[in-house]
């Protein structure tokens, strides 16, 4: 299981998984728990369908969607057992939406990442409100610049913001519980914590260049989908050679750019960007390599 949750962010280190499981519960206990509810659904969902073990659900490549289903829907929708039911039932839908959308990409050699999760989560917040039980409580999720609007940028800001944009990959914003990811990333290597540190710090100073809020900034908002993206650019998918540094460079700065147009877009109900910024500028990318001989696809 502890490898499930590290694949949210590529690694299928058991360690970088269990100090992963630990800041989810730093973070607070109810995110510790819906996400290992969300991980050990979607897990067991994909062994009972008979899923390949030593391919895909050993690695963890089988739960990682899961563990983001469990810690978003617990984050929208408060702890209750009503949420609970809805992690299960969504990690089951997106181990289903996961196989199919591997048939779907592998002509095109292009991994699902954390699309399935995105799907799923986007469905359930938005019919959200039309189910009473399941709305009645939901805990709500407004940016930190609705209450702190404007621009201006400050150090404390900056080194939050910088940290949180790690965290945020599991939808926290406290820095101290994002320092804990990095150290998991850390663990499984040390250029791997680098990549995700300097992403972050590209995501927010892009956002900062655009003159987005300086409070959504500071939470990490404009760090974490830079962050997926950068890891996957940059020695996951793609080889890793200066070339590729720099193309990595640009899809970190692409993914905080489309950040701002998907919460704009998904406003209307409730500006849940999740991680699609991630997913779409990534496949993108990973989809352009064939046609540039400089760049090549890892392993």
């Amino acid at each position: 299981m502890p490898r499930g949750i590290a694949q949210v962010e590529f690694q299928p280190n058991y360690w970088t998984g269990l100090v992963f499981l630990v800041a989810l519960f730093v973070g607070g206990w109810q995110f510790g728990v819906f996400g290992l509810l969300g991980t050990v659904a979607a897990t067991l969902t994909a062994y009972l369908f008979g899923v390949s073990w030593r391919d895909r659900i050993s690695p963890g490549l089988e739960g990682f969607c899961g563990t983001l289903i469990g810690v978003s829907l617990v984050l929208y929708l408060d702890a209750r057992w009503m949420t609970a039911a809805l992690v299960v039932g969504g990690a089951i839908a997106g181990s289903v939406l996961t196989s199919a959308l591997r048939m779907v990409l592998a002509p095109y050699n292009l991994p699902t990442f954390t699309a399935p999760f995105c799907v799923i989560t986007s469905v359930m917040v938005i019919g959200g409100p039309s189910f009473g039980r399941v709305w009645a409580e939901h805990a709500g999720s407004a940016p930190p610049s609705e209450s702190a609007p404007g621009t201006a940028m400050t150090w404390t800001y900056f080194w939050k913001g910088t940290f949180n944009g790690v965290g945020q990959v599991f939808f926290q914003n406290k820095w101290y519980v994002g320092l804990i990811f990095l150290a998991g990333l850390v663990i499984a290597g040390w250029v791997t914590g680098l990549v995700a540190l300097v992403s972050s710090l590209i995501g927010l100073l892009t956002g900062w260049a655009l003159g987005a809020q300086a409070a959504d900034l500071g939470a990490g908002l404009y760090g974490y989908n830079s962050v997926l993206t950068g890891l996957a650019l940059f020695g996951t998918f793609v080889a890793v050679t200066s070339v590729s540094a720099v193309y990595a460079v640009i899809g970190t700065v692409a993914a905080a750019g489309l950040t701002a147009g998907v919460g704009t877009l998904f406003e209307v109900v409730g500006g849940h960007t999740l991680t699609w910024p991630f997913v779409l500028v990534t496949w993108v990318f990973l989809a352009a390599v064939p046609m540039f001989n400089k760049i090549e696809r890892a392993g």
